[in-house]
């Protein structure tokens, strides 16, 4: 019962990245084009290390760096 909560906080954890994403790519507009490749970096960076921590079973690695992936893949 307690893996299934922190799963679903988890989940809502990555879904909240979604409009966070879009409100910090309309206010850094200028960033986004300089830093592109970047944003790209980042984006490959922690999927790489994301998909590992699913790997290992460590949640907060998995979900830290998903949400990072997600905020950042919304900039593009």
């Amino acid at each position: 019962m307690l893996e299934i909560v922190k799963i679903i906080i988890g989940v809502v954890f990555l879904v909240i990245g979604i409009p966070l994403g879009d409100f910090l790519a309309r206010q850094t507009k200028e960033e986004l084009k300089q830093g592109r490749i970047w944003f790209v970096q980042i984006i490959s960076v922690s999927l790489v290390i994301g998909f590992i921590g699913l790997i290992l079973g460590n949640d907060f690695l998995m979900f830290g760096l998903f949400f990072v992936a997600i905020v950042t893949s919304r900039s593009l």
